[in-house]
């Protein structure tokens, strides 16, 4: 459908309060409120707040009443005047009028962590604005029991993710795993970002303040790791953690329905035989919503990266929203990779510049300065990877209100709510933007009308194929052929076998070997020990974590050095997070 003059994406009731303090970031107050009654004959500054279908009525009313419009504020859904003092009345009688208030100069609330939320257009406080999900949490569904796997390099437990029951840790299947000071958390920086976006809750204060909420803050994290501190990870381990959460999603409590994969390789193998194509869609068909980046431009090929190009996931690509409540000025950054035609975006969301949880000292952390957001415990950064956790946790509210939806149905409704952005592409948007106000009012669709048609993945292909042109170096070998991470032959028809019949794990084994515990069993594709592998790729999608240019520069994170991540400050035992045991999640 086309936008309207000035859709805007939500539709909550505002208290007087909030829509001062919104204005306050867009306008510069000069206006101030004194204590005495207005003079006769003088004229007020006023916020005025529409009603959904207000048209121009509001703003002729201000023309006829002797006023002068003097700004429009999408945010709100509304605009600044100037009116006589003694109009005040009859404007707030008037048709499509929701609100008129007097525009005072105000003190927004305390920064946190040296950084004010209220003002910055990435912070998460403005993200769940714009994309609608308080229309879920006004109505009290925040995505509570719902947990959602991150397949990516860890989640530290830091502050926004600490809180009582917050972090389950599922297996680490990264190189880190061998190191008691590194196992299990983030010492590159990209997974705690993602979960922050997600389902981040800051303890500190009220559940009204909002300091820093992710768009489903009563969702659980499930963190299973595949990349170690320096970004490095093999598509085998990316199949093998998703051949995990299918087999224990509802394990030992676990009710995993939504599973965010901000990662894609450049493989153009058909999709239909493709091993990590086939390991997304057969979570997809066990029950789990599958949320895929889809990639950055710069990296891969023309269409969509692997595994976004599956039709049956969600592929999402970022969205600018530029902080207005509105799609009109909305645009699609240059980085964000567009589909062929045939394979586009399923939907967008906001991803450029996003504020979400830094991990000191990591690997992001330590290349980006100019990234870091106040004192200690923010970041910046943009990138498809942003949007689709974005669209992660958007999924995580939807299921929390209609637990009984299937994958397809939630897709539906994530799409067919979308806004259309007027001055972007299908390829670039596919549906438009995430709305979340919108997707709360639709009906449900039925399992027959959602249902997808598309050919199903075998999984029976290449895994070399499904690694494009990313390869794990180590001792001057290059990790490539069919072959895992231990160097076993790749069988596509046994292995798609045993994924489906929940057979591929077995006693914390998977495709032959140990995987689990301080010690795999075996040795690594080049013979040689786990002594650390260079990275030659960029697939896990971040665009830009630099807070000066957001020209959609890779990063890679080879450079980074383990003396930062020290066994001392960010030992293990100090997290606060749960521990999924390899005694649960092994058998």
């Amino acid at each position: 459908m086309t936008p309207t003059r000035r859709r805007v994406r939500h539709g909550w009731q505002w208290g007087v309060s909030s829509a001062v303090a919104a204005v306050a970031a867009v306008l510069p107050l000069t206006a101030v409120a004194g204590t005495a009654p207005a003079a006769p004959g003088a004229t007020v500054s006023v916020i005025v707040q529409e009603r959904p279908g207000a048209a121009d009525a509001p703003e002729r009313a201000v023309a006829r009443l002797g006023g002068t419009v003097d700004r429009q504020i999408p945010l709100i859904s509304g605009f600044s005047a100037h009116i006589p003092s003694s109009a005040m009345v009859a404007l707030r009688g008037t048709r499509g009028v929701r609100s008129v208030t007097v525009n005072q100069r105000v003190t927004l609330s305390s920064p946190i962590d040296g950084w004010e939320p209220d003002t910055d257009k990435g912070s998460t406080k403005n993200l769940v604005r714009l994309t609608g999900a308080k229309t879920y949490w006004a109505h009290g569904y925040d995505g509570r029991d719902i947990d959602v796997a991150v397949i990516d390099s860890g989640v530290a437990p830091v502050e926004g993710l600490d809180g009582p029951d917050k972090l389950i840790y599922g297996p680490d299947l990264s190189f880190d795993s061998q190191q008691d000071d590194l196992r299990h958390l983030d010492g590159y920086g990209h997974g705690t970002h993602m979960a922050g976006l997600i389902a981040g809750r800051d303890a500190r204060g009220s559940r009204r303040s909002e300091r820093f909420m992710g768009v489903a803050p009563g969702a659980r994290i499930v963190s299973v790791k595949v990349a170690d501190r320096t970004g490095a990870a093999d598509v085998s381990q990316v199949i093998a953690g998703i051949d995990w959460v299918i087999q224990h999603r509802n394990t030992n409590g676990l009710n995993i329905r939504v599973l965010n994969l901000s990662f894609g390789t450049d493989g153009v193998q058909d999709y239909r035989i493709d091993p990590l194509a086939y390991a997304v869609e057969a979570a997809w068909r066990k029950g789990v919503v599958v949320v895929v980046s889809g990639g950055n431009a710069g990296f891969g090929s023309a269409k969509l990266n692997n595994p976004a190009y599956d039709p049956y996931v969600l592929a999402v690509g970022a969205q600018d929203p530029k902080g207005t409540g509105t799609v009109q000025d909305d645009e699609i950054p240059s980085w964000s990779s567009a589909g062929d035609g045939g394979r586009n975006p399923d939907l967008v969301a906001p991803g450029t510049s996003l504020v979400s949880l830094r991990v000191p000292g990591s690997a992001i952390d330590i290349a980006h300065p100019s990234a870091r957001v106040g004192t200690t415990r923010f970041f910046r950064g943009s990138g498809t990877s942003q949007a689709a956790a974005v669209v992660s946790g958007a999924a995580a509210l939807i299921l929390d209100r209609r637990p009984w939806l299937n994958p397809d149905q939630v897709k539906a409704i994530l799409t067919e709510s979308a806004a259309p952005l007027p001055h972007a592409s299908t390829t670039a948007q596919g549906a438009g933007g995430l709305d979340l106000h919108d997707a709360y009012r639709m009906r449900t669709p039925s399992a027959g009308e959602a249902a997808q048609h598309w050919e199903e993945s075998a999984g029976t292909g290449s895994l070399d194929g499904a690694r494009g042109t990313q390869r794990l170096v180590q001792d001057g070998v290059a990790l490539d052929g069919e072959r895992d991470i231990f160097g076993n032959v790749w069988d596509g028809v046994s292995w798609s076998t045993g994924l489906w019949n929940g057979t591929s794990w077995s006693g914390g084994a998977w495709n032959g070997v140990s995987w689990s515990g301080s010690s795999w069993s075996g040795v690594s594709w080049s013979g040689s020990s786990w002594s650390g592998s260079s990275w030659s790729g960029s697939s896990w999608s971040g665009s830009s974590w630099s807070g000066v240019s957001w020209s959609g520069s890779s990063w890679s994170g080879s450079s980074w050095s383990g003396s930062s991540w020290s066994g001392v400050s960010w030992s293990g035992s100090s997290w606060s997070g749960s521990s999924w045991s390899s005694a649960g999640w092994g058998d």
